[in-house]
């Protein structure tokens, strides 16, 4: 889960360098920095006895507004109970992904951040990130340890856990004439159209504008269409990935007749992110794929509207796999990263493991704990009534563990940017002269050849 997304806002401190490049660019390490080794034999400190202001940054503005339910104040000052002597300063960046790559071009990139997923591979970990212990040692107590380690070191560390699926309004869903939950594509597009015809809610919500949720959101759920944990890794050795019937394809169809079928906003240029939520709780949208994340910000929308915040409902992906069972993608959030250039590390680590271990911050988010053995979130009994099989991705083969980054990078497909899927619904506006198979076969060739440029077998 994380992910996308995208959810936290970026804190930095103004300093840059000579040069920066463009926001598309990938982050290019300080020359000056050496690679640091984990010193697990450091004894341990008083928690009285540690000190400094660390500079955390998030993706989660809305955390920092004065009258959220739990602000990233209120969970600072809980921390400062125990650590009186850390000072902890904020700052939150909407277009998260887009501008930390930016700063991650100077050596001011904070001293807490959450890990960028685009234009990022794991063995630029150590160039940019303090290793916050080795991957064994980390992995007997969280889970999702290696999404972000690198050569036996761990980097980083779920801010929390997200399963993949589908946000709906349940009233909404009701007066459509919706009376079971849909298992397949068809099925949910059968029930878009119900909605469409018997309510005046926008059936899917695209958040076009935005940007990430047609990202993150949208790559985090395609394992679950594979029922296959070690899907992802097998993507690098396909060179067809977008062909008929794969999860790419799949994904890709469903986002394209939603559009075609006029069964999204009218004009996606329009959509707006913090407004959705109020307009999810009240009605005005039916829908919208999102990670497990979002359901506790979409009920506290409700209670802002007057409303009971379990009008907010939360189902799996529509899709039943090959052996009959329906599965639902789960894994991190954002991972949380200590600036290697740091010049407050031990204070920066108290921080991550106390927010992780101590805070409650995925109880408030509704959220799965990265603590192994930690109870399943109330968010989503659902799923556990449905009899969805909750799924983790495993870790690449050894010596594989950039390949799938690599192969997309070469191709410049993007896929946890959300560049080709507003490709895929401006063409089903109308705004592109190419069809849904243009696309989807330019999407496999640069696909094949990228994988034959970096020697994927």
């Amino acid at each position: 889960i994380l992910l996308v997304a995208a959810m936290l806002t970026t804190l930095f401190v103004g300093c840059t360098k000579d040069e920066v490049t463009d926001a598309t660019d990938t982050p290019v390490a300080d020359a000056g920095t050496d690679t640091p080794d984990a010193d697990t034999d450091a004894p341990e400190v008083e928690a009285a006895e540690v000190t400094g202001t660390i500079t955390v940054i998030t993706q989660r503005t809305d955390l920092l507004l004065e009258d959220a339910p739990i602000s990233m104040m209120d969970y600072a000052a809980a921390f400062n109970e125990i650590y009186p002597g850390v000072t902890v300063e904020f700052e939150g960046i909407t277009d998260y992904e887009g501008q930390i790559r930016i700063r991650m071009n100077t050596v001011e990139y904070g001293d807490v951040l959450m890990i960028p997923r685009e234009n990022f591979t794991l063995d630029m970990l150590p160039d940019f990130f303090e290793p916050l212990g080795t991957l064994e040692e980390m992995s007997a107590e969280y889970l999702w340890m290696t999404d972000f380690a690198y050569d036996g070191m761990s980097y980083g560390i779920p801010s929390v856990g997200n399963a993949q699926g589908v946000l709906y309004n349940k009233d909404v869903w009701a007066e459509a004439g919706i009376t079971e939950l849909p298992t397949s594509v068809d099925e949910y597009l059968a029930d878009l159209q119900l909605v469409k015809d018997n309510t005046d809610s926008i059936p899917y919500y695209t958040n076009y504008a935005a940007g990430w949720p047609l990202g993150g959101q949208w790559e985090a759920e395609a394992p679950s269409l594979s029922g296959d944990p070690d899907w992802a890794n097998s993507v690098a050795h396909q060179d067809a990935p977008w062909a008929e019937g794969e999860p790419y394809y799949v994904m890709s169809k469903l986002l394209y007749d939603i559009v075609a079928n006029g069964l999204s906003e009218e004009d996606p240029t329009g959509t707006d992110w913090e407004g959705c939520k109020g307009m999810l709780a009240r009605g005005d949208i039916s829908s919208m794929v999102l990670g497990s994340w979002s359901i506790v910000q979409m009920q506290e929308a409700a209670v802002l509207e007057g409303l009971d915040p379990e009008v907010i409902g939360y189902m799996p992906f529509p899709y039943t796999a090959a052996d009959g069972n329906i599965y639902a993608a789960s894994g991190s959030d954002y991972n949380l990263g200590i600036n290697v250039n740091s010049e407050n590390k031990e204070a920066a680590k108290a921080w991550v493991m106390w927010f992780v271990n101590d805070s409650g911050f995925t109880i408030d988010q509704g959220g799965i704990s990265p603590r192994i053995g930690a109870a399943m979130p109330s968010t989503l009994q659902g799923f556990e009534d449905l009899g969805v099989i909750f799924m983790t991705n495993n870790p690449a083969p050894a010596g594989e563990e950039t390949l799938l980054d690599d192969v997309d990078a070469e191709s410049e497909i993007g896929r946890w940017s959300e560049s080709y899927r507003m490709r895929i619904l401006e063409a089903a506006i109308g705004n592109r002269d190419e069809t849904f198979d243009d696309i989807m076969a330019d999407l496999n060739a640069r696909w094949a050849a990228a994988r034959e440029a970096v020697g994927a077998n």
